[in-house]
């Protein structure tokens, strides 16, 4: 009776009904609005959203890919009625829904024949997309989109003070305030923040020394040009730029599979800053370096920044995931190279800055036909030749035998593609089965977002049974017999290429959803700055669209008021922890104001002027007295100006996680600066890891000379960041990082306190510096303060380190008599005492945890 009782229950509960409308309904005044406000934006374009297109009856009755729009006196059987009803998904329209009257409506009109007395108006430009964005006086004379003019140098009382031109700027604003600069710096504070500065390591003594003796008033200059001629200065100012590009070795997102190439990326810019590459080919190749410059193989790697963004392998839609990436690509281009937040135009009209929809994805049209190709081929010139000699050989000698495996393996393919993709939508089934002669440029989009989930041909050869299985294993083994002919595996890259040089249509998306499209856009730019189309010419002799490289070119125009200022306000940031303008990659209203837009502005036009050159920039900031002041504290200047704005003295700042980890070696001796190649595992904390998981495993490195290299070689795993960076506020590399916030947290201190590989390092120090022999006591401390802090102790340092040694050596002994654990020196000088031994690797400890080590003064 229960059983019949609930089967009665639901056999009586009634469909969702929608009250009828009271009154005729007419099409003219209650179908044609509904249709004109709700659906035309998507289904009465040129390229309508499934195949359907509502302007007209004719094209109603025809349907779209879910079957007629309409049937005439039959409302259930008509997909437009099924989907605003929700009898159908999705339902329409998207992100909203039809009140009930208007459902009502529309099926009163179906079931009483669908008469069509009137066309229906297009679609208004409220529901359709915002009108053309007028411009204001006010946005068009924002400091940031005004021609980069050199200003004049100021004049100033204190004539003394000027070094640099940039001396002039910063004590004129002093001086409207009545403040004066800081005392220079100590040789010794100056030569630290120089060598962290530039290169992210301390002096060793010898090299303290050498400054102290050079008493010429070209010392420091020398020490900054002896510096930036350095391999490491490249490792220490590309770091900077892998936290804008999103850096990372792995894809992110949930299995976060590893790129295997990607550290090539990391090597480019390396060098790149290394032999000083001027900035303004250093935007062209990041850009579209494989249209400019096909014969190089540093700019194809180069194009890799676009490569950076996060990619899920488990897509369920390519057409979504292909539009998150241009979505990724759009708003890092134009928060790196312009200083815009673009993002926030993506569903609208920016809510501050002057940038329309429309120029979101006009920028996003130059990128519209790129895809990733993660196994470029990187050989050039005769080794490129040579390898396709080798390779036309092995082809024209085997191209039977694989055409005969291939031929096994299509109908398993073909069922195995099916499996892998059946959850795709239906487009994106259909551009998968698509002959490649036939396929669209969308079409294409759609195959090479799939690409990852395609079987490869191991996958469909296990799916192979009995004879099949057997004709193929014997076709393998007959393909092995000439593996001596096929050249070696060349340098590989993972690179951005266009697809061809035909690209897939560009449209504004309806509140930014991806298959709501409206009007078709154009490449083109930030359209305060120029409204008009880009001149796109495709490059000759490449199957490439030139879009990228109109791009290029135009960012790195000198001319270009955005990327120029851009980038020299991005040096000041990195040398004084803070930018003229304090939002690095946002110029925009909600950004900061620069605090010396004269001193902006003459820094941008003399960037310019000097080849875009960081290294003349470099020199000319650090040998200005701004610069090299103390970071003494003034109390009437921190009343006037408590932010250091007008940068009356040298702000303190802590040591980014890498550059504490790189000093921390390099004091001990243990710092392998070996360069380049793919990224290393240093060991982890216990507990981090996962030993055989899937998703978190971590191969640490056997050699512990690998494990011990610089920091910016250490893998960047999305999903598993650094334990000791992250601790130190390391980005998270999903997205662009224009500035590292430097927290303060107990689990920092903590952090160095307990981890093993502190103890470790701090152990190595002490035998570093007891491995000196004839020193006395006070001797080994006087050597460990220059190794560590570059100066000698203090005489009441002295004194209280050996009351330390004295107390900490009588706790130790008692522990080392239980035979407890105790970290010891690797050798311990004669006539030293163990558990004294034990007290300097504590005394070691103690010094590499001090603010006097991790901060810049």
């Amino acid at each position: 009776m229960r059983r019949f009782s609930c089967l009665l229950i639901v056999a009586v509960l009634p469909p969702r009904a929608f009250s009828q409308p009271s009154k005729t309904v007419s099409f003219s005044s209650d179908i044609a609005p509904i249709l004109s406000e709700k659906c035309l934006q998507c289904h009465g374009a040129a390229n309508p959203m499934a195949d359907l297109d509502l302007r007209s009856r004719e094209s109603a009755l025809k349907g779209g890919k879910h079957g007629p729009a309409i049937v005439p006196g039959n409302a259930a059987a008509s997909s437009l009625y099924k989907h605003v009803s929700g009898e159908e998904q999705p339902r329409m329209p998207l992100g909203g829904r039809l009140s009930d009257e208007q459902i009502a409506a529309l099926k009163a009109w179906i079931d009483g024949g669908a008469s069509w007395d009137a066309q229906p108006p297009e679609p208004s430009v409220a529901a359709n997309q915002p009108a053309e964005k007028k411009f204001t006086d006010a946005q068009r004379k924002y400091w940031a989109f005004q021609k980069v003019v050199k200003p004049a140098i100021p004049a100033v009382k204190n004539t003394a003070w000027v070094r640099t031109p940039v001396d002039a700027f910063i004590l004129a604003k002093l001086e409207q305030k009545n403040l004066q600069p800081n005392p220079p710096a100590d040789k010794v504070t100056l030569l630290r923040r120089a060598y962290f500065d530039l290169i992210g390591l301390p002096p060793s003594p010898e090299q303290v020394q050498a400054f102290l003796a050079d008493h010429s008033p070209r010392a420091f200059e020398k020490v900054v040009d002896e510096l930036l001629a350095s391999p490491q200065y490249g490792e220490r100012w590309g770091r900077y730029w892998l936290d804008l590009a999103r850096y990372a070795d792995t894809q992110g997102f949930k299995a976060d599979e590893t790129r295997p190439n990607m550290w090539r990326y990391r090597d480019y810019v390396i060098d790149s800053f290394n032999h000083d590459k001027p900035y303004d080919r250093f935007i062209k190749e990041q850009i579209a370096g494989d249209e400019l410059y096909p014969d190089d193989p540093a700019a194809k790697v180069a194009t890799g920044f676009n490569r950076l963004w996060p990619d899920e392998s488990n897509l369920a839609n390519p057409i979504i995931m292909r539009q998150e990436i241009l979505n990724d690509i759009t708003d890092t281009v134009g928060a790196v190279f312009m200083g815009m937040t673009y993002g926030c135009a993506k569903c609208h009209d920016h809510k501050f800055d002057p940038i329309p929809q429309k120029d979101y994805y006009r920028l996003q049209a130059f990128f519209a036909g790129a895809t990733n190709r993660d196994n470029a081929n990187l050989l050039n010139g005769e080794q490129k030749a040579a390898y396709d000699r080798q390779y036309a050989e092995w082809d024209a000698k085997t191209r039977e035998i694989r055409a005969q495996m291939a031929a096994l393996l299509e109908d398993a393919r073909i069922a195995k593609t099916k499996e892998s993709i059946g959850m795709f939508p239906q487009e994106a089934q259909d551009a998968v089965f698509t002959p490649p002669e036939k396929r669209t440029p969308m079409q294409w989009q759609m195959y090479y977002r799939s690409a990852q989930r395609l079987p490869s041909d191991a996958s469909v050869a296990r799916s192979l049974k009995g004879e099949a299985k057997e004709k193929y294993d014997a076709l393998k083994s007959g393909l092995a017999a000439y593996d001596s002919l096929k050249p070696a595996d060349p340098p590989l890259g993972e690179i951005m290429v266009d697809q061809a040089r035909i690209m897939p249509a560009t449209y504004i998306l309806s509140k930014g959803v991806y298959d709501a499209p409206l009007d078709e856009v154009q490449p083109g730019f930030l359209s305060i700055l120029d409204p008009n189309p880009a001149k796109v010419v495709p490059p000759e002799n490449l199957n490439s669209s030139g879009r990228r490289t109109a791009l290029a070119n135009w960012l790195a125009d000198p001319a270009n008021p955005l990327s120029t200022r851009v980038m020299a306000n991005r040096i000041w940031h990195y040398h004084f922890g803070e930018g003229i303008v304090g939002s690095p990659s946002d110029f925009g209203i909600m950004g900061e104001r620069p605090s010396n837009p004269q001193l902006l502005d003459w820094l941008t036009a003399t960037f310019v002027e000097n080849g875009w050159s960081l290294k003349k920039m470099h020199r000319l900031i650090m040998l200005s007295s701004a610069y090299q002041q103390s970071s003494a504290y003034q109390q009437e200047a921190s009343a006037v100006d408590p932010e250091n704005k007008l940068v009356w003295r040298f702000s303190r700042r802590r040591l980014e996680g890498e550059a504490i980890r790189d000093s921390m070696l390099f004091v001990g001796g243990e710092l392998s600066l070996k360069m380049g190649g793919p990224g290393v595992f240093p060991p982890l904390p216990p507990g981090v890891n996962m030993p055989g998981s899937r998703y978190l495993n971590w191969n640490t490195e056997k050699d512990e000379a690998e494990a011990d290299r610089r920091s910016v070689y250490v893998f960047v795993k999305r999903n598993l960041r650094y334990p000791m960076f992250e601790t130190f506020d390391f980005p998270d590399t999903h997205e662009s990082c224009p500035r590292r916030y430097a927290t303060v947290t107990p689990t920092q201190p903590l952090a160095l306190l307990n981890d093993e590989l502190v103890m470790e390092w701090s152990r190595k120090l002490a035998t570093r510096v007891l491995n000196d022999g004839g020193l006395s006591p006070q001797q080994q401390v006087d050597r460990l303060y220059r190794i560590v802090y570059s100066r000698a102790p203090r005489p009441e340092e002295s004194q209280a380190i050996a009351d330390f040694i004295g107390r900490q050596s009588g706790l130790l002994a008692a522990r080392i008599a239980k035979n407890d654990k105790v970290p010891l020196p690797d050798t311990i000088p004669p006539g030293m005492d163990p558990a004294q031994a034990a007290a300097f690797v504590d005394l070691c400890h103690t010094l590499l945890n001090s603010n006097e080590f991790i901060y810049i003064n």
